[in-house]
C-alpha cells in the first residue's frame, strides 16, 4: 500500500534514524495495520504531485489535505483527520508586525511565499494580496528558506506545520503568526484517494470512526504536538 507524503513536520518527516514518521504517517500505518495490509510504503513527493499520483496509480492514498470542491473532482476523501488554522512563518520578532492575511495585504511592498496548489495561495488573494507579491515554491523547506534568507517576508501555510518545522530547525530564527479565527476559522483535512477507490475509502473511514478520539489516538497525536482539544474537533 503506497502512501504519498511530503516533508512537512509534524505531519510527515524523517526522524534521526531516517525513518518516515509524523502524525499522518503514523495514523496511516495504524489504519493499514487494522486492515491487515502488511506492505506499507511511504513515497515522498511534492504537494503538486499528490493528486495526479492518485490518478495515474503511483500511490493509493495521500497525506492529509483540505478537501476543496476542485480537489473533490479529482479524488475521494476520508472523514476529517485534523482541523487546523493557517499561519504565517516569519523571522523571529515578526519585524513586519504581521497579524494575519489582512496585514499582508495592507503592506504593499511585502512579499509572501506559498506552496503550489495549496489553499493558502487562494486565501491570500481573497484577502487582497496581489499575485505579483506572491512567490510560489514546490516544497516547504524551499519556502521556509526564502523567509530565513529574507527573499520573502512571510510564508503562508498550516500553522501546525510551521510549529513543527520551527521545533526541528530552531537555529533558523523563525517564528509563527497564527491567522486569527475571525479571518479564517480552522479547516478540516482528510486523506485523499483515487476516484475509483470507494471501497478503500469506506474501509479507512470505518477504522477512523472507531479510533479518532480514543486514548490511543490522543497519545499518538500528542507526540506530534496536538492537544485533546485539537482531537475533539474531528470526533463526531
Amino acid at each position: 500500500m503506497k502512501f504519498a507524503y511530503l516533508i512537512e513536520p509534524p505531519f510527515n518527516f524523517m526522524d534521526a534514524d531516517g525513518r518516515v514518521t509524523g502524525c499522518d504517517v503514523e495514523l496511516a500505518r495504524y489504519i493499514f495495520g487494522e486492515l491487515e495490509i502488511a506492505e506499507f510504503e511511504p513515497v515522498e513527493t511534492e504537494f503538486s504531485e499528490l493528486l495526479p499520483g492518485l490518478g495515474d496509480g503511483r500511490w493509493h492514498m495521500t497525506t492529509g489535505m483540505f478537501g476543496t470542491d476542485e480537489r473533490r473532482e479529482l479524488a475521494r476523501f476520508s472523514r476529517p483527520i485534523w482541523a487546523l488554522s493557517d499561519g504565517l512563518l516569519v523571522k523571529n520578532g515578526n519585524p513586519r508586525n504581521l497579524t494575519g492575511y489582512k496585514s499582508v495585504a495592507e503592506n504593499a511592498d511585502l512579499v509572501l511565499a506559498v506552496i503550489r496548489d495549496q489553499v493558502q495561495h487562494r486565501s491570500a488573494v481573497e484577502f487582497g494580496v496581489s499575485e505579483d507579491r506572491i512567490v510560489i515554491f514546490e516544497t516547504y523547506t524551499e519556502a521556509a528558506k526564502s523567509v530565513k534568507e529574507g527573499r520573502v517576508d512571510a510564508y503562508a501555510s498550516v500553522g501546525r506545520a510551521h510549529n513543527g518545522f520551527i521545533a526541528l530547525h530552531s537555529h533558523w530564527g523563525l517564528a509563527m503568526v497564527t491567522i486569527p479565527y475571525e479571518e479564517k476559522p480552522p479547516t478540516f483535512g482528510s486523506f485523499a484517494f483515487g476516484l475509483s477507490d470507494t471501497g478503500l475509502v469506506h474501509q479507512v473511514d470505518e477504522v477512523l470512526a472507531s479510533f479518532l478520539g480514543s486514548e490511543a489516538h490522543r497519545d499518538m497525536v500528542d507526540d506530534f504536538g496536538f492537544s485533546d482539544s485539537d482531537g475533539d474537533l474531528v470526533v463526531r
